[in-house]
């Protein structure tokens, strides 16, 4: 399953509670931080919709919220500058971010408990989403620029893998549990106990450090690493200079241009589901949370421990290829069958394949993002591919309640399949090879300034 390298970088040392030490200290710490993400996104994005859609509110209501939380991730862009150009390096490059960000994600999970009424209160569990949102993208930057710093380019899938699997496993177990309490003890006792679970995922950053010899805490002993040194940016000027060179080439904006539109896709699909199975189906809320957890767990847990692996054998650009005709060939057979959504097996199997193919894709889609950045503004470039695909599902939220007042079922279905078909159209003009040598020709002053992925 491990490499030999890889092998040799789990065994303990002297430093094991240091990111850039341990390679299972790496895979631990970000893999419970993208867990810490799926709890809260498992409430807003699944839980809530599916128990907005049992109250009988039509597809317009339920996805105009979705849409709406949907947006601060947008913002990603806005906040990983700030992050790149400010930091408290005694205690890391991003460590200090991730901290904040799980404090805030802790208050605004809170906020959600205090909206009244919120089955018919649909501006207060808008603001209260979105708030939730914003801390959880502002976390998910600092994660994500940490683990582009301290990650090695040959532990990039695997790390993607886990990260992203563990995501879907905390996310598919939150609605789970969300929907159960929601149904037996309420919704403000709810938020309040998936809260503390938040809380206690916050220790986990607190306790490791990103380099040796750096501060757990601002009143800590400890310095800021030669190797932060020598990457920290010190102004806004060279920031966006860099930025705007790594940018335009073509494989970052191919990049780019498709992250948004396999984002319609995903923002179409999740949202339609709990609308879906509840309307159209006749489910209860409890089933689809029990069904979509199950077969998500399922992916998810395909995708930490197969997914990785195959983008590390096969090749990044290859295996995203495969997935996108996967996808695109599933959702468009599932609109062509409407007499069949009725059995079991049918709907089961749909939900267990998509998600399964959309966590393998989402894992060679980050691999591929973070073998195109460039370390001295990583977070942002990374952030910048992030985000264009988080508009894209925002977008495809918001497109639901339109395409269903004019379309049926089957064909929604088709339109959403056209987002995997235009991705694997572009993809193919992805270079690696001339990508890095376009980097290596921008930075001829100092080789630790060089992307070493």
């Amino acid at each position: 399953m491990f490499s030999k390298t890889e092998k040799i970088a789990l065994k303990p040392s002297k430093n094991r509670w240091v990111l850039s030490e341990s390679a299972l200290t790496r895979y631990i710490t970000f893999s419970i931080l993208y867990a810490a993400q799926g709890i809260p996104e498992g409430i807003t994005f699944f839980a809530i919709p599916a128990w907005l859609a049992m109250n009988g509110k039509s597809p317009s209501y339920i996805a105009s919220y979705v849409a709406v939380i949907g947006i601060p991730w947008s913002f990603k862009i806005l906040i990983a500058p700030i992050m790149d150009r400010f930091t408290f390096l005694p205690m890391g490059r991003k460590r200090p971010w991730v901290i904040l960000g799980q404090m805030g994600l802790i208050i605004s999970f809170l906020s959600i408990g205090f909206v009244n009424n919120p089955l018919n209160n649909l501006q207060g569990l808008m603001i209260a989403g979105f708030c939730i949102s914003f801390f959880g993208a502002f976390q998910d930057v600092a994660t994500d620029g940490m683990a582009v710093d301290l990650v090695p380019s040959k532990q990039q899938a695997r790390a993607n893998g886990l990260m992203w699997g563990t995501k879907i496993i905390g996310t598919s177990a939150s609605l789970a549990i969300g929907t159960s309490l929601l149904n037996s003890i309420g919704f403000h006792k709810t938020i309040n106990s998936l809260a503390i679970v938040v809380f206690l995922i916050m220790l986990v950053p607190i306790y490791c450090r990103e380099r040796p010899g750096e501060k757990w805490m601002p009143w800590s002993l400890g310095e800021a690493s030669k190797a932060t040194k020598s990457i920290q940016l010190s102004n806004w000027k060279t920031i966006f200079k860099n930025l705007s060179k790594v940018v335009i080439l073509p494989s970052s904006l191919i990049l780019s241009i498709s992250s948004f539109i396999i984002g319609i896709m995903y923002g179409l699909i999740d949202t339609l589901l709990p609308i879906f199975t509840v309307q159209e189906l006749g489910w209860t809320n409890t089933k689809f949370s029990q069904v979509f957890s199950v077969m998500t767990i399922l992916g998810g847990l395909l995708g930490m421990f197969v997914g990785g692996a195959m983008v590390d054998f096969f090749g990044k650009l290859k295996m995203m290829s495969l997935y996108l005709i996967f996808l695109a060939i599933l959702i468009i057979g599932f609109g062509l069958f409407p007499s069949l959504w009725h059995h079991k097996a049918m709907i089961y199997g749909f939900i267990l394949s998509y998600y399964t193919g959309y966590t393998f894709l989402c894992i060679s889609i980050f691999a591929t993002a973070m073998h195109l950045c460039w370390k001295t503004v990583a977070a942002t470039q990374f952030t910048l591919y992030m985000a264009l695909s988080n508009m894209g599902r925002a977008s495809g939220s918001g497109l639901l309640g339109p395409l269903k007042n004019n379309l049926s079922w089957e064909q929604v279905f088709f339109v959403t399949a056209l987002a995997p078909l235009m991705m694997l159209f572009m993809i193919r003009y992805i270079n690696f090879l001339k990508h890095k040598k376009s980097i290596k020709a921008f930075v001829k002053i100092s080789p630790v300034k060089l992307d070493s992925n």
